[in-house]
């Protein structure tokens, strides 16, 4: 494993910082919060994103996009994750564009990937049923309906389900809820007849969605990939999305570390400055170390897609739960050593306190995925 950035990864890492740094600071959220915002993000913003190329950063150049792999889209997504970037990038270039070059006929990686690449397209992966993350444990039912099939049943947690043109909906054709074997996924019209999309707001800010599908009928070219034998497939993308999500988190990490430091360098009590106290010393120093140790987590699961080596799973399921664990602290103590600011709205870490906290429970909490691990080794 690489612990640097090639020269082509540095350029495009000083690209999206100077990007999301200048375009999108922590403000933008803010006012989409404040305003209500109907979308949840900046058209103008999102054309921009398009624009530099980020939106096709995993597609490949024949449909359009940049090809520069899972590491490229680690790197933006960081850089997203610094300044609390609200965009369809992770829920459209990373879930939507992984799903359909993972599964994705012919027909449907030309048809799909170019439109997601110049943005014309948004999409939103519904998986989720219950309150904790379970790939498994998928009971809504995709019965044959003459040569399609009939969608019955409701997803919750759809991230950016509102604002979707098109949902990658997980479904049941064989089986019991709990088992791998059965699932299927399908891509299904947002505004098709049968399907209800509530938008829920999340307490960081963004976009989610309650999705009810009552006899949605899809055709048999709706299928992603195999029927019966979709997850597999579902998995390999859900471990690029804990990687990159990940990544998003160490970004905001560094963000809370960068300004915390500014501020005890900063603020006298006493008339002494704070960042001379030795008990504040070891904090910082604590958020440090665990700063550098995500850094090293995200890159290594970042190389292991980029390389497609057998241990994917395992190192993916490592950065999710350590980064959920470590931007819980760093949070936590950015909160706490600003003082009672820290906990107003004058200052940004209670946004990225809430943020930390969502992030956290997307694709599976620190407990999920020690479990997983753990059972991925054999214990």
């Amino acid at each position: 494993m690489a612990l640097v950035l090639t020269e082509e990864q540095t350029m495009l890492r000083d690209m999206a910082k100077d990007f999301f740094t200048e375009q999108v600071p922590v403000t933008n959220l803010r006012k989409l919060r404040d305003d209500e915002d109907e979308l949840g993000y900046d058209k103008a913003v999102w054309a921009q994103i398009v624009e530099l190329g980020f939106a096709g950063i995993l597609i490949p150049e024949e449909h359009g996009g940049t090809g520069f792999g899972p590491m490229g889209l680690g790197i933006v997504m960081t850089e997203a994750g610094r300044t609390l970037a609200a965009s369809p990038l992770y829920s459209t270039a990373v879930l939507g564009a992984g799903l359909i070059l993972a599964a994705g006929s012919e027909a449907q990686k030309t048809e799909l990937l170019p439109k997601i690449a110049s943005g014309d397209l948004l999409t939103a992966l519904a998986l989720e049923e219950t309150t904790h993350h379970n790939p498994a444990n998928v009971a809504m039912t995709a019965e044959k309906s003459g040569d399609g099939f009939k969608l019955t049943g409701e997803k919750r947690f759809v991230i950016d389900g509102h604002i979707a043109d098109t949902l990658i909906v997980v479904a049941r054709t064989d089986g019991a809820a709990g088992e791998a074997q059965g699932l299927s996924m399908f891509l299904v019209d947002a505004k098709a007849k049968g399907v209800t999309v509530t938008r829920t707001h999340m307490v960081d800010s963004r976009n989610a969605a309650m999705v009810a599908l009552d006899g949605v009928e899809v055709s048999a070219d709706a299928a992603l990939g195999s029927i019966g034998g979709a997850f597999a497939e579902l998995e390999n993308v859900l471990d690029l999305g804990r990687a990159c999500l990940a990544a998003e988190m160490l970004g905001g990490a560094e963000a809370v570390f960068d300004t915390t430091l500014e501020y005890l360098k900063e603020r006298k009590q006493f008339g002494v400055i704070i960042g001379t106290f030795q008990a504040l010393k070891h904090r910082a120093a604590e958020m440090f170390c665990e700063v550098e140790i995500c850094r090293s987590v995200v890159l290594e699961a970042l190389s292991a897609l980029e390389e497609r080596r057998n241990d994917v799973p395992r190192v993916t399921s490592l950065a999710k739960a350590r980064l959920g664990e470590a931007a819980r602290l760093i949070t936590n103590e950015g909160v706490q050593m600003h003082g009672g600011i820290g906990m107003t709205d004058d200052v940004d870490m209670g946004l990225y306190l809430k943020r930390a906290r969502v992030q956290a429970q997307m694709l599976g909490d620190s407990n999920f995925h020690r479990a997983r691990y753990a059972d991925l080794g054999g214990y």
